[in-house]
């Protein structure tokens, strides 16, 4: 299939890409002008690229026969309090995408959400707005919505929570603060979340032409206290203190988030990596990165 995808040289966006190459599709990427190619440097080459900035979406997908668009590039908000930035690459940048998609007879569209109640932040809200322009062009190409829990593994942001604890934890910190820690959170490790895609992409035969919305997760929640436990414990970290209610919860925390993932579940997925398995990966290969 001739796929186009968004946010191909960030975390998620990278690693669907090299399993999208390695399963014979045909990858066009849409990029910032400004993004590093270092996440994808070595299967580059193989993949045309455009740069957002100066692209004709109308033309890329009529010109090149895309049939299938994934939308993973996201703007988190967490670099400073920017609601433009974050609601140009989280609504108006996959609309316009959405839009183009719809007029030239793209099969389907998959763009990459949040199980996160739309009122904790501006990137929740932007996410949710957009799955809300999904459902209305629905009459008109087959689309689906991939709703994440905090999905992790190896070489991600240390902007990240999960990765931001586990490169503290390795470096020996002397103390992390944290809230209480008392809410509980649902990880799924990073190669769960591309087969999720992978299993989608296969199954658009069997999903009628209208909105379709999957979540993506694991069976168990657990709190951030005992999820920074278990970190500190495989990362054989026995100096590090951790200061747990030195932060204030953030307005609209939420305490627990369910994930239904029955009707992923049907079409062929189940999370192959457990918590810890999952975190086991991660931590020996940014054990690997540290010394290199």
């Amino acid at each position: 299939m001739k796929i186009l995808l968004t946010g191909g040289t960030g975390f998620l966006g990278s690693n669907i890409l090299r399993r999208l190459l390695g399963l014979g599709h045909e990858l066009f990427c849409i990029k910032r002008e400004t993004s590093s190619l270092e996440r994808v440097k070595i299967f580059k080459h193989k993949i045309k690229w455009f740069n957002v900035e100066t692209s004709d979406f109308d033309e890329i997908i009529s010109s090149y026969k895309i049939e299938g668009i994934i939308h993973c590039a996201t703007d988190y908000g967490r670099k400073q309090f920017n609601p433009i930035q974050t609601i140009e690459t989280n609504l108006i940048l996959p609309l316009k995408l959405l839009h183009a998609a719809a007029n030239n007879n793209v099969l389907v569209f998959i763009n990459t959400d949040t199980v996160l109640d739309k009122r904790v932040d501006t990137y929740s809200l932007s996410k949710r707005q957009f799955s809300e322009w999904l459902e209305k062009y629905s009459n008109d190409i087959l689309t689906i919505n991939v709703a994440l829990e905090h999905f992790y593994g190896p070489f991600d942001n240390d902007s990240k929570f999960v990765t931001y604890v586990i490169r503290k934890m390795l470096g020996n910190e002397d103390s992390i603060d944290f809230t209480l820690g008392l809410q509980k959170r649902n990880f799924v490790y990073i190669e769960d979340v591309i087969d999720a895609f992978i299993v989608l992409l296969n199954n658009i035969n069997k999903l009628d032409n209208s909105f379709h919305n999957f979540e993506v997760g694991t069976e168990d929640s657990v709190s951030i206290k005992d999820f920074v436990g278990l970190v500190k414990k495989l990362c054989n970290n026995n100096t590090t203190d951790l200061n747990f209610g030195a932060i204030n919860y953030r307005e609209n925390e939420v305490m627990n988030t369910n994930t239904n993932t029955d009707k992923l579940k049907s079409l062929g997925w189940f999370p192959r990596f457990s918590l810890e398995d999952g975190l086991k990966n991660t931590i020996d290969l940014e054990k690997k990165l540290k010394i290199e």
